[in-house]
């Protein structure tokens, strides 16, 4: 994947959250995984500055995207994290 600069910094800042990831590859993660790990284990700051890197609708569609693909991809997600997020998805990005 390749990311701009300013969303490489972002997962620089909040690389403990890819903790499993090799430090070399980190930078290389899909957006998928950074929208998931970002929406499940990110504070309010970190969520709103992907939101504002990214986009409300490009995050919306990565989310949407990943919980309507498979059972287990959706499974990825918190019940509270899929609810609330759902919603907000459908509220502000559409």
């Amino acid at each position: 994947m390749n990311h701009s600069p300013e969303i490489k910094a972002f997962i620089r800042e909040h690389s403990a959250l890819f903790w499993y990831t090799p430090e070399d590859k980190k930078e290389e993660i899909s957006e998928e995984l950074l929208v998931e790990m970002i929406l499940n284990y990110g504070d309010l700051d970190a969520i709103r500055k992907l939101i504002g890197l990214m986009g409300i609708k490009k995050v919306a569609d990565i989310f949407f995207t990943s919980v309507n693909l498979s059972p287990r991809r959706k499974g990825n997600y918190f019940d509270t994290t899929l609810n609330f997020f759902t919603l907000f998805f459908q509220r502000y990005a559409s």
